[in-house]
């Protein structure tokens, strides 16, 4: 059975509208932390999409999955906590916490759960080079045998009406569809699905920041990505800062700041358009990764400025890559993709 630690997730491509035909599966995507999940006896390790241990920060799942009856497993799918109607991203934030007596608070408080929508190994056995189709079968007599509270089966269908249906939903607990070939094997680290949002969305590093005109506080993050040579481009920036966030915000990016921020295109330079003070930047560690909506991209860049979604611990830096700003997927790209 393929261990958790050295295996990297299936990953997606943003695409602006969901594959049609048949052969599809299609899945909701859940707002919450990716996640690999697995039992070997009594040990459960929990395994963030950029390869970071999560069980320490929750611990009920941890139990929960104990709990099963099954003893060795591998399952892919998403970290969860349920608010209301709707799924709280932030709730899963403040997981991430030094302090075990907060976590073991939380937990009780805000219990998260795991909504499986893969089963990669049982018993043992490697389920990685079946097609989905049989992996799906799989999960379902798994789910079915292992039924315990807070493990959920997300739900799949191969009507693409039904998947239009979640898509125009989205928004409170859904984050948008998957869509995924049912004859394709899990394809570990290559983006081998399809995601579709109802608006566009990309993670970027922040590779450095602008202060507020006349005032030594944030006015700007300027927004990375990396290209296929590992270089860290400039494409664009955010300002929609909440004002009462921003003198802790400054304090922490002034802790980081370090050159040269940018290690490919950078900001500012010789321009009618830029003022002395749009060409002066500070440059920053590569650390902080934030979620941006956006509306065009042109020549690689972010053509306006764009809207703040939420920081992005669970997400490393190196996965923020131009491969995100993939739209407009033209159908023969597709047929490419997924010929099998």
């Amino acid at each position: 059975m393929p261990r958790d630690d050295t295996l990297a997730p299936m990953e997606a491509l943003l695409a602006a509208e969901l594959p049609q035909g048949d052969g599809w599966q299609y899945e909701p995507k859940w707002d919450g932390f990716r996640c690999l999940a697995r039992r070997a006896g009594d040990e459960v390790t929990l395994t963030s999409k950029s390869g970071k241990p999560l069980a320490r920060y929750f611990p009920e799942v941890v139990e929960m999955l104990r709990g099963t009856k099954a003893k060795r497993f591998l399952l892919d799918g998403e970290l969860i906590i349920p608010l209301g109607d709707a799924l709280s991203f932030d709730a899963l934030q403040l997981r991430l916490h030094p302090a075990e007596s907060r976590i073991r608070k939380l937990s009780k408080e805000t219990p998260a759960e795991v909504m499986a929508f893969d089963l990669l190994g049982l018993e043992g056995k490697s389920l990685l080079s079946q097609p989905l189709a049989e992996r799906r079968s799989a999960l379902e007599r798994f789910m079915k045998s292992n039924e315990v509270p807070g493990l959920l089966l997300s739900p799949a269908t191969t009507s693409c009406g039904e998947a239009l249906g979640w898509l125009h939903r989205s928004g409170g607990a859904l984050d948008g569809v998957i869509a995924k070939r049912l004859d394709l094997e899990y394809r570990s680290g290559e983006r081998a699905m399809i995601k579709v949002k109802q608006q566009r969305t990309a993670d970027c590093v922040v590779g450095g920041f602008r202060y507020a005109e006349k005032k030594r506080e944030v006015g700007s993050l300027l927004l990375g990505l990396y290209d296929d040579h590992g270089l860290l481009d400039h494409v664009g920036f955010t300002s929609a800062i909440p004002a009462k966030e921003r003198p802790a915000l400054t304090q922490k990016l002034e802790a980081l700041i370090e050159p040269p921020g940018f290690t490919g295109s950078a900001p500012g330079g010789p321009s009618r358009w830029n003022t002395e003070r749009t060409t002066q930047w500070q440059p920053l560690k590569p650390e902080l990764v934030v979620e941006v909506r956006y509306d065009q991209v042109t020549g690689r860049r972010f053509r306006h400025g764009t809207g703040f979604l939420r920081w992005r611990p669970d997400k490393s830096p190196k996965q923020c890559t131009f491969e995100q700003l993939a739209p407009e997927l033209r159908p023969s790209e597709l047929k490419e993709l997924f010929a099998t």
